[in-house]
């Protein structure tokens, strides 16, 4: 139930208490005189608290964000359309807009001089730095009249979304090799000089049969060369990020799983840079089907209570192409999903997180025997710390691929 007193405002409050105090001394006093100026300063916030009560507009608001999506670390601007349909604003209103705290300071403006109907418009900046999905509003107008004695407060209904996707790290393009297709780049410089004959070969990849290999290609190239069936060539990437909460250490903006985000945002941007059709999974599936899409799901990703890791749904990872997985701890259970991702991509990297390096308590072995587990598996793997650096990182991955790549044609010959 609402009390009736509640909008008036600590002054209201003091000239009404000062007003019925001067009433009651002047019937004890005997003092006629200063009941007439009780009876005037109790009734100035009684009178403000009825006029508040009888004109109060009618508001609408609309608001125009721009743009609706940003990456952490940039900012956007949000329009504000004030307007009043019906009832004249007693004196100035006091605008302020429901921003998150994560989005900065709440924006407040004093609209002053309004008649029956009017229309103000008003815009501030808002800055991310962190990622998520936020609803700008209700609009929340304090109303008050020139003596200041009363204020009352309505929100206005209505809402933006903004929606903040991770910080991107720029990375590098690391050498083509292994069965790294996608830049299109690499796959141009190995048959530029070649005849019709060349375009159905591509690069040797481990498990080839040795009797595709193409030895008249292999010898102009320098690289092992095969036969490749007739089949239209797509450049595609999976990434797989383990977002399982029993994997990651830390909590918030400092935890292993932001890091993970991080990096899973930077690697489906650059891939996409070069050309990739980019599909992302997490622990519990398939969640994004492009670039776009999977950087929008990575804003609102959260640690699940997954038990096992299941990168994709049975029937929907594509065969070949590249595989980037960003992992947080290993465990043995996880194995025959790693086995099977290894098994049907062309190429498969991995950054491990060391996550015991997040724990307060943890004690860690280094990045290096965090990733050693997938070396053994045959990935190409790298680990990673709170402290490395993401673009560094990717190169030691990409060099880890060149040297994997290399040696694997001299261990084909030798079988």
């Amino acid at each position: 139930m609402r009390r009736p007193f509640s909008p008036l405002t600590l002054r209201g409050r003091t000239f009404l208490a000062a007003g019925l105090t001067a009433i009651a001394c002047a019937v004890v006093l005997g003092q006629p005189a200063l009941s007439r100026v009780g009876v005037l300063v109790a009734s100035l916030p009684l009178l403000a608290l009825l006029l508040a009560r009888r004109r109060v507009p009618d508001l609408q608001v609309s608001r125009d964000v721009q743009p609706r999506t940003l990456r952490a670390g940039e900012s956007a601007r949000i329009g504000l359309t004030i307007a009043a349909g019906t009832g004249r604003a007693p004196g100035a209103l006091l605008v302020e807009d429901g921003v998150p705290y994560a989005l900065g300071d709440r924006p407040r403006f004093v609209l002053q001089g309004l008649g029956q109907r009017w229309e103000r418009s008003v815009d501030y900046p808002v800055r991310a730095d962190l990622r998520g999905q936020y609803a700008v509003g209700p609009l929340v107008v304090r109303m008050g009249d020139p003596f200041g004695l009363v204020e009352r407060r309505r929100a206005v209904p209505g809402v933006a979304t903004l929606v903040v996707t991770p910080r991107v790290v720029p990375l590098s393009a690391i050498p083509a090799a292994g069965g790294w297709q996608g830049t299109g780049e690499h796959r141009a410089q190995a048959f530029a000089a070649g005849s019709t004959e060349d375009a159905s070969v591509r690069e040797y990849r481990r498990g080839d049969d040795l009797r595709r290999v193409h030895w008249r290609s292999s010898a102009r190239v320098g690289e092992l060369m095969v036969r490749r069936e007739e089949e239209p060539w797509e450049a595609h990437a999976h990434v797989l990020l383990d977002n399982r909460a029993h994997v990651h250490r830390g909590q918030g903006a400092g935890s292993s799983l932001e890091t993970a985000v991080v990096a899973a945002a930077s690697v489906i941007t650059h891939l996409a840079s070069q050309g990739y059709s980019v599909r992302l999974s997490t622990a519990e599936g398939t969640v994004a089907l492009n670039a776009e899409e999977a950087l929008q799901r990575l804003a609102v990703l959260q640690l699940v209570p997954h038990a096992l890791l299941q990168p994709a749904h049975r029937g929907d990872a594509p065969r070949g192409g590249v595989v980037v997985a960003i992992l947080g701890q290993l465990a043995d259970a996880d194995a025959p999903a790693l086995r099977r991702l290894r098994h049907e991509a062309a190429a498969a990297l991995a950054m491990v997180l060391d996550v015991a390096q997040w724990s307060a308590t943890g004690r860690s072995d280094g990045a290096a025997a965090a990733a050693a587990p997938l070396l053994v598996a045959g990935w190409r793997a790298v680990g990673l710390g709170p402290r490395d650096r993401l673009d560094a990182v990717w190169r030691d991955l990409g060099r880890t691929a060149v040297r994997a790549a290399a040696a694997a044609p001299r261990q084909a010959a030798g079988q």
